[in-house]
């Protein structure tokens, strides 16, 4: 997984500086996706790892998968990726522009799992706690998960917080081995 990082990186640094250099971030974001979503297609895999194919021919096949959808930038980012056979990092690729993206806009995505659904104003408050604390714009992801028994579990891209009963009877359990 690091390995694919770091291949991905530069690429994805490099439609970064692009998108933002022509604030296109949004447009970017949405052509990354698109291509991310397409190299992940069972049929585009097989096309992917077809020996027989070359570089170019991939590329062209998929810039006409993905139609209107992406610019002529789109298309020569797709070209250059093809021509250095990393067609299978753009999902890579596109997690990592978002991290970019996100660490411009100050934002953050944030998921919350609770055992019982979270009311609009208890979401509204969670938001605005954790965006004080992480000094960022929150995205609130919210979801239940009965088996948490009580509580929150917080995800904030490597912060994690487990405020859930299960998790406190796991640390009890640990606690009580040792």
């Amino acid at each position: 997984m690091a390995e694919l990082t770091t291949l991905a990186r530069p690429y994805a640094k490099a439609a970064f500086e692009h998108a933002q250099a022509h604030q296109q971030l949004a447009n970017w974001s949405a052509m990354l996706g698109l291509a991310a979503a397409v190299s992940l297609d069972d049929t585009m895999q097989r096309v992917l790892k077809a020996p027989r194919l070359t570089s170019t021919e991939k590329a062209t096949t998929f810039v006409e998968v993905c139609g209107d959808k992406f610019d002529a930038q789109a298309q020569n980012f797709i070209r250059v990726i093809a021509e250095n056979d990393r067609l299978a990092l753009l999902p890579d690729v596109f997690a990592l522009f978002e991290l970019y993206k996100a660490e411009q806009e100050k934002s953050i995505d944030v998921d919350v799992t609770s055992a019982f659904a979270l009311s609009d104003e208890q979401q509204d408050k969670l938001a605005k706690v954790l965006s004080a604390r992480l000094g960022r714009e929150v995205r609130l992801h919210a979801a239940e998960d009965a088996n948490l028994i009580g509580g929150v579990i917080i995800r904030a891209g490597d912060l994690v917080i487990d405020g859930s009963v299960r998790g406190k009877i796991a640390k009890l359990a640990e606690a009580l081995k040792s």
